[in-house]
């Protein structure tokens, strides 16, 4: 490495995954062209990368807040274009970082142009999941298991329930560092293909645990979902008290797949996949957005959920580029069934350009990964750099939505490094 030459990440090298960072390079050349790199590990020692070619200033400086990429991975003015644009070295697969106290490592390296063997300068960026002071606890309850964050102080805090498709805590904790309780619960703790009935009452069973944490204020809770737990999350703000604002990303406005019960009684009959309308594609992943049965056919009409029943506030999200279910298609459906009931609890936010998998910002961008409900891999949709705008955006329109009606008496805090 040369000793002149400084890689910076500024305001440190050490921040919250959600956090963005000021790329730095000091010492090259008046107008020096470079290839700087970005390289992480998931935890499934998957190896992820990226690259872009920069051109120094004349003082030999490269500033990623205002240079442009030559060519490469992303090109243009990207901050923050290392990091969402890596890609894994094979094929069809999604970073995985399901473990909150595991921080996202990254290495940054400068290198010089046409040489990749003749490194620079480098540094470590740990982007850490879980902040200074926020407790992890698993918990398991009589017919649901996950694991809550709570953020350090005496509170009260508002309390939100992470419904994710399978066990994840990344969202869950990136949450309670901004001052929320959150459960994290998985909607599948079983084999998907083992699984012929939901039950609401599981569900029902954590949003209780939830409004009884001694640090949690007395105004019901929030629930944030995507794709299939977004049916459940439906379901509870329709049949459960206390639910106060719900944010459903990419889901169905039906129960799917198999029914749903509630107090040992059916309460929505499912709408079937076709899988005979699954398209291959060349990349050897599949579009699956066609497989689900149109929920509004006069036949399915009783798999709708019964959302004006509901009593809490909604934010809807759909990406339009969405290759694995018709979300903005489905969003549409609820709000017409809302505004049929003269309801006005809702507010929708549509991204062109954007993929089903729509999570905190920053991490890679994934293309297409094995989907494990239908189960094939297939395609998500989304272009990178629009897809990992809309996250930027959306994260903060989340914390927004649930600060707006989740709103304790009490001052919330920030939770740091």
């Amino acid at each position: 490495m040369s000793s002149q030459v400084r890689l910076r990440l500024l305001p440190s090298a050490r921040c919250l995954f959600d956090e963005p960072v000021q790329v730095k390079v000091e010492g090259l050349r008046s107008r020096q062209v470079v290839t700087m790199k970005a390289r992480s590990t998931d935890e499934k020692g998957v190896v992820f990368s990226s690259s872009a070619t920069y051109r120094a200033d004349g003082s030999g400086e490269i500033d990623l807040l205002r240079d442009p990429s030559l060519s490469g991975s992303y090109v243009g003015v990207e901050p923050m274009g290392l990091l969402w644009s890596m890609k894994a070295d094979a094929l069809h697969k999604k970073f995985q970082k399901p473990c909150a106290l595991n921080p996202h490592v990254v290495k940054f390296s400068v290198h010089e142009e046409d040489r990749e063997d003749r490194m620079l300068a480098e540094v470590t960026n740990e982007r850490l999941l879980i902040g200074n002071g926020v407790s992890r606890l698993p918990v398991k309850g009589r017919n649901y298991q996950g694991v809550l964050f709570t953020p350090p102080g005496e509170g009260p805090f508002p309390a939100v329930l992470d419904l994710c498709t399978f066990v994840s805590e990344k969202r869950a904790s990136l949450l309670a560092n901004k001052g929320f309780v959150v459960l994290t619960v998985p909607v599948y703790t079983d084999r998907p293909d083992n699984v012929k009935q939901m039950h609401l009452d599981h569900f029902k069973e954590a949003v209780d645990f939830l409004q009884q944490q001694p640090k949690v204020c007395s105004k019901g809770v929030g629930i944030i979902s995507r794709s299939k737990g977004g049916e459940i999350a439906l379901s509870l703000a329709a049949f459960v008290p206390g639910v106060e604002a719900v944010v459903w990303i990419n889901g169905c406005s039906a129960v799917a797949g198999v029914p749903l019960y509630y107090k040992n009684q059916q309460i929505i009959p499912p709408i079937p996949f076709d899988l005979s309308k699954i398209i291959l594609t060349e990349s050897g992943a599949s579009m699956i957005n066609y497989t689900l049965e149109n929920p509004v056919a006069e036949k399915n009409k009783g798999s709708l959920v019964p959302i004006e029943q509901a009593k809490g506030r909604f934010l809807f999200v759909a990406s339009e580029d969405d290759l694995c279910l018709n979300s903005k298609v489905y969003m549409e459906q609820i709000v017409e069934r809302l505004k049929h009931h003269g309801k006005e609890n809702f507010e929708t936010m549509s991204y062109p350009g954007s993929g089903h998998m729509l999570e905190p910002p920053y991490g890679p961008y994934c293309t297409s990964s094995f989907h494990g409900v239908v189960p094939h891999v297939v395609l998500w949709g989304g272009e990178a750099r629009t897809h990992a705008a809309a996250e930027v955006h959306l994260w903060s329109k989340i914390q927004e939505f649930f600060r707006t009606h989740l709103s304790c008496d009490a001052a919330q805090t920030k939770v740091k490094i």
